[in-house]
């Protein structure tokens, strides 16, 4: 095997990297050392901006496999046909923390999916809960805020967290997932995941359907207490990372059974909730999970940084057949995800191997910017239309229309016959064992009973009085006792 030479960025052999050039022995360094100078330039650039929410993740290749006939819902390509198979990137994260942070923490996990298609790239952007915390994305920036490090003492505030929390009631149903038995997986194999949203699927003939995704683990839900969790992190904060690194290697692949739940789009105005409404989900006796295929996990990434840090998702890359659907969480992140990956990763982000297309090439008239690599042919033109070969439009809509009508404004969502904030966290609530219920509670009293302001504690405790009375009495007691004790 020929020896590697070392060198510079523009190829030049480095004669030592040991010692800097200097005027003489013990002279100062010289300015003429190109070597040293782009070295130390390098190094002071080699981070990024992190990611506001979802900073800490791994990740890891893999494919989709159709198992189930799907066509009378979608006509998307990779959809089509049982036995089909698609290559993926799944990226795993927590939300609060920065890129330092622990895996074994109280926080929502998000699972993103990237499905490198015969159509091109489709994302599909969630989480391992079902519903979020809000509904409306105007309030998204507060509530990251709410959960981040105080400005002035620069750590989590339980004052921040719970008096977010006070002011919005529609968060009584996440914090009672959150704070309950599935709040900290034991890994990342160990976690079903969700696509949250409510999407719209379109099948050949045009009819439309709203769909809800279901990623179900096939190693079973596995989940830590606040104590085992408080043990992990003092012996390996990157436990997740090592365990679904370590599983890979070994050939213990992951995987999971994605279903989705099908609601006609006809049957939406009338149901008895918004079924676009993220905090809440869809009764399976009402509309019951439907297999769709396997999704498994084979191949780590060769360097985190290159493929897991610089991965970029955009819940607005859809395929034909798939589509967005009035959900207003949806909408807003149809804009936020992508605008923050220009932020941090540059223009040109979607030429990165991991963000490129693979069976399909990005073929358009965008041009120029930051790290540009994707180049044309020497007689392409840079606009269109043009008299010239380069690409067109096609009539390859993604999916039905969506019905607009009134006037422009802020409005709320117009009320459904059960539209409440409370009355799901407690069929939740409902359905726990006599021991999921006390360490239920137990967690929700930790961090409640931290809170300064007694006003701010009231409010929390009527949303839960709301959602069931043995749910608020018990959350209350266990309140009064911490902060007497």
């Amino acid at each position: 095997m020929a020896k590697r030479v070392l060198t510079t960025e523009s190829g030049a052999p480095v004669a030592d990297n040991q010692n800097s050039a200097t005027a003489g022995v013990g002279g100062p360094i010289l300015l003429q050392d190109q070597h040293l100078l782009e070295k130390l330039a390098r190094f002071n650039r080699e981070r990024i901006p992190e990611r506001v929410v979802h900073a800490r993740g791994s990740g890891a290749y893999g494919y989709f496999e159709v198992t189930d006939d799907v066509t009378g819902f979608t006509r998307a390509d990779f959809l089509s046909e049982v036995g089909k198979r698609t290559e993926t990137f799944l990226r795993f994260s927590t939300v609060a923390d920065s890129l330092g942070g622990a895996d074994a923490v109280r926080d929502p996990r998000g699972f993103a999916v990237k499905f490198y298609t015969n159509e091109g790239n489709y994302d599909l952007v969630g989480n391992n809960t079902p519903v979020f915390f809000i509904k409306d994305p105007i309030k998204f920036p507060d509530f990251i805020h709410s959960q981040k490090r105080d400005p002035f003492t620069g750590r989590q505030e339980p004052d921040n967290v719970w008096d977010f929390w006070a002011h919005a009631p529609e968060a009584t149903h996440q914090v009672t997932w959150l704070m309950g038995d599935r709040g900290i997986p034991a890994s990342y194999r160990h976690m079903n995941g969700y696509g949250s949203h409510t999407y719209q699927w379109t099948n050949a003939e045009g009819e439309a359907f709203f769909v809800k995704y279901h990623f179900k683990t096939n190693q079973g839900v596995r989940s830590l207490s606040a104590e085992q969790a408080a043990e992990l992190v003092g012996k390996d904060a990157n436990s997740h990372q090592t365990d679904l690194l370590q599983a890979i290697e070994r050939g213990v692949n992951p995987s999971w059974t994605l279903y989705v739940q099908v609601m006609p789009a006809a049957e939406a105005a009338d149901y008895r909730f918004n079924p676009f409404d993220l905090t809440k989900v869809w009764p399976h006796a009402d509309y019951p999970l439907r297999r769709v295929g396997r999704l498994v996990l084979d191949r780590n990434p060769d360097n985190v940084f290159a493929e897991v840090e610089q991965a970029a998702f955009s819940p607005n890359n859809f395929v034909p057949g798939i589509g967005p659907s009035p959900d207003k969480m949806l909408q807003g992140r149809l804009f936020a995800y992508a605008d923050a990956h220009r932020y941090r990763l540059g223009v040109n982000h979607t030429q990165l191997p991991v963000n490129a297309p693979k069976a399909t090439q990005a073929d358009n008239y965008g041009r120029d910017g930051l790290h540009a690599t994707r180049y044309g042919s020497r007689h392409d033109k840079n606009y269109e239309p043009n008299s010239y070969a380069g690409p067109t439009q096609t009539d390859a809509a993604l999916g039905a229309p969506l019905a607009i009508h009134g006037w422009t404004g802020t409005y709320e969502t117009a009320a459904h016959v059960k539209d409440d904030d409370f009355f799901q966290a407690g069929e939740l609530y409902r359905l726990m064992s006599e021991d999921e219920k006390g360490r239920l509670v137990a967690n929700i009293a930790g961090g409640l009973s931290q809170v300064t302001r007694d006003d701010v504690i009231e409010k929390n405790l009527a949303h839960f009085h709301a959602a069931d009375a043995d749910y608020g009495r018990r959350v209350e007691e266990a309140v009064r006792a911490l902060r007497e004790d």
